[in-house]
């Protein structure tokens, strides 16, 4: 699977770049959190500081053109992003919440 980044956009105030990007896979189109990874790993970040929102390939084809968000931290993905697009990319507020506990004690 290879990931092509087409256009990179700075979002300063709400502490994030939006990212659209084209996939070649060979298979069948990867899983939205396949392509968070990759896309995390090309860009040197964390893979819940990336919210991948949109996948579209074309019947038959072998590539998928994408949209995602990437944030300075996880912390700003949780306050910004709405639930179900947190859900969909599994990054979860319960393991912030558990960890910022875990830092206290």
């Amino acid at each position: 699977m290879d990931i092509e980044i087409i256009e990179e956009e700075e979002n300063p105030m709400l502490h994030r770049s939006d990212v659209r990007f084209e996939i070649v896979h060979d298979d069948a189109t990867p899983s939205r959190l396949q392509v968070r990874d990759s896309l995390a790993a090309k860009l040197n970040k964390a893979s819940d500081e990336v919210v991948v929102h949109e996948l579209d390939t074309k019947f038959g084809m072998r590539k998928t053109v994408g949209y995602a968000k990437v944030y300075e931290s996880s912390e700003f993905a949780r306050d910004v992003e709405q639930e179900y697009m947190l859900e969909r990319n599994k990054i979860n507020a319960d393991d912030a919440d558990a960890d910022a506990e875990a830092e206290e004690a």
